[in-house]
């Protein structure tokens, strides 16, 4: 719907949004200044230890100089709270206590019937579990009993026993004045084929009320405790309030717990999950009946970076984790993956919980394989290679599956891992001595080779002098310290001397005062902070120069920080693409390299000349050399 202009921007000066955030977050009051409105915190979108997400109360906005998540108050409750954009603003409208203007008709219609259907849902779950407590549940408390779940985990998840009666569910609702259209389309009833009374859709089973990750019942599961059934576990079917591809059980706790630092565990069922909790893996969540879907892993990673698949060992269990890998492949991004846990004996975290206990399954999530190790699994498992056919065959297998990977850093890596397992697999390069058959022998490269692009390594110098501004400018203006602190914690510096100078420019991030600053570093780095403002480079450099224009010294921290990794970027692609070469060439390959060179030199002249560093040069170097890549170019040409 459209709201009247200046509604948003009202409410948003109305809410306080280091209030909002500090639902989720625990405050670094070293960082902060209340005062100002300037608060710090450790991210609550990615795991880190350095408080680097950062709350501006006076603008009403947030940024994280880690995972670079951004927004304001509305985009934060919808990425933490999994809400609608007018969910978010209904919320805060009434913290704020304004009222939400009058929506459409239709849009009013379908949220006020989602509201009614919740209700509904309320009471199923309130009458499923008074009679879990009455007489006709005995048998549900008795195979529960058996599972060894107290009284106090039954009612911490809600759990319930549905009586086999046709009806017991519908009339108890139609006795409170529902219609019965809401308890259809809440999907606790069914309506016969043939016509007649709806009946009750869970009739002799334990129930699992299933929640958003806001708390609200949007269906339930069941499960039968007659041998005999046909299935022994249901799902409610897909209602206005439920999908089950894009839902999960447990999932508000597990974020909740995720959040404290949990690692996320996904397991099968409903039962594992609770048996996790219990036993004090709180971060655990299910899918609901059906195979992992992509929304399930979107929501998983907003949980958790790397959540762990705890998987039967069985066959189904493996089976199952494969077609997770192949699912996730085309989605991974650098810092979001997965592990998974084969369990041993065909268990499942249920069975080792009540058996060797949590000792045991912890040991068992610790040793959980990446992605990469069950891919390699699969395709190498049980087979023999013993043929140049067979090997090919395994290449092209892999070749395929690694080109679904999107991330071209990602991608890489895992070609690295995959031509390491290779390697160990059909035995080294090199034939060891004694073994027959020539050692393998690289030619020696063309004159215009050695002269390439990959052979070349005077950016050093340039990443060099670029660190050296970086640090300098960081000592001239210690208030901009924190503000990059994450940035130079997970910078590679060149050289024993940059790397003393950025340890002790963070050591003493609370020093506001240059001077200061620069009388402790030098007592443990003197010569390095000397040589440093030595460089002709860095005494013209204007944050240098300007040491009392803050918003300058700031916009050339940022800038020189997004040139240095776009520049190591380049070179790590390049540096792949000579791995990828393998160490074979000929004149085609000389060529198109001799291409690369002129490419990365006609972006250096660019840079020189209008102050731009690699810019769309390096896209179209990084393309290039991916073309080359992809097109086997070190493969010798027949003709």
């Amino acid at each position: 719907m459209s709201l009247p202009n200046g509604f948003l921007e009202e409410l948003r000066s109305r809410v306080s949004l280091s209030q909002v955030v500090g639902r989720k977050v625990v405050w670094d009051m070293r960082r902060s200044n209340q005062g100002k409105g300037d608060y710090w915190a450790p991210c609550p979108f990615h795991q880190e230890k350095s408080a680097s997400f950062h709350v501006d109360d006076r603008k009403g906005f947030y940024y994280c100089f880690g995972c670079h998540a951004k927004g304001d108050a509305l985009t934060f409750l919808r990425e933490t709270e999994n809400m609608g954009f007018m969910e978010a603003v209904e919320v805060l409208a009434r913290e704020a206590g304004m009222p939400v203007p009058a929506r459409d008709p239709v849009a009013a219609q379908q949220a006020d019937r989602r509201s009614q259907l919740a209700e509904v849902m309320e009471q199923a779950v309130q009458f499923y579990r008074l009679q879990l407590r009455a007489g006709a549940g005995g048998v549900a408390r008795d195979y529960l009993a058996r599972r060894r779940l107290p009284e106090a985990s039954q009612a911490r998840f809600e759990l319930g026993w549905a009586p086999d009666t046709r009806q017991g569910l519908f009339a108890h609702l139609r006795g409170k004045g529902v219609a019965p259209d809401l308890i259809v389309d809440a999907g606790l009833a069914a309506r016969p084929e043939g016509g007649g009374e709806p009946y009750d859709r869970y009739r002799g089973r334990v129930i699992f009320p299933i929640r958003d990750a806001r708390g609200r019942a949007i269906s339930l599961g069941g499960r039968s405790l007659d041998p005999n059934a046909r299935a022994k576990y249901i799902n409610g079917p897909e209602t206005e309030l439920f999908d089950k591809g894009s839902s999960l059980y447990n999932h508000g706790p597990a974020r909740d717990a995720a959040g404290k630092g949990q690692q996320l565990i996904v397991a099968e069922g409903y039962m594992d999950v609770i048996a996790l909790v219990e036993a004090g893996f709180e971060a655990a969540v299910a899918p609901l009946g059906t195979a992992v879907t992509e929304e399930q892993l979107r929501l998983m990673w907003r949980i958790y970076p790397e959540p762990v698949i705890a998987l039967d060992g069985d066959a189904a269990g493996l089976r199952a984790a494969l077609r997770v890998v192949d699912l996730a492949l085309p989605l991974l991004e650098a810092g979001q993956g997965l592990r998974f846990a084969i369990l041993e004996g065909g268990k499942d975290p249920d069975e080792i919980l009540r058996g060797p206990g949590p000792a045991a399954l912890q040991k068992q999530l610790d040793a959980a394989l990446p992605m990469v190790a069950l891919l390699w699994r699969r395709e190498t498992e049980g087979k023999v290679f013993d043929s140049p056919e067979r090997k090919a065959t395994l290449d092209k297998t892999l070749r395929a599956a690694l080109t679904r990977i999107k991330d071209l850093s990602i991608r890489a890596h895992y070609g690295e891992t995959i031509k390491q397992l290779r390697w160990e697999l059909f035995g080294t390069r090199r034939p060891a001595p004694g073994r027959r058959g020539a050692a393998f022998v690289p030619q020696a490269p063309l004159p215009s080779t050695r002269g390439s692009l990959l052979a070349v390594d005077d950016a050093a110098t340039g990443e060099r002098l670029r660190e050296a501004v970086i640090l300098a400018t960081l000592i001239a203006h210690p208030a901009l310290i924190h503000r990059f602190e994450g940035e130079m914690e997970r910078l590679d510096l060149h050289g024993a001397g940059h790397n003393r100078l950025r340890d002790a420019i963070l050591r003493h991030a609370d020093i506001d005062d240059p001077a200061a600053l620069r009388e402790k570093i030098a007592a443990v780095a003197g010569d390095d902070l000397e040589s440093l403002f030595a460089l002709a480079h860095v005494r013209i450099a204007p944050p240098v120069r300007e040491a009392g224009d803050a918003e300058l010294a700031a916009m050339c921290l940022a800038e020189e920080l997004a040139k240095l990794e776009a520049a190591r970027g380049v070179l790590r692609e390049i540096r792949e693409a000579s791995e990828d070469l393998d160490g074979l060439a000929d004149e085609g390959v000389t060529w198109r390299l001799t291409q690369a060179a002129d490419a990365h030199n006609r972006a250096g002249r660019a840079h020189n000349e209008d102050g731009n560093d690699l810019g769309e040069d390096r896209a179209a170097l990084s393309a290039h050399l991916q073309s080359l890549i992809d097109a086997e170019v070190w493969v010798k040409k027949k003709g």
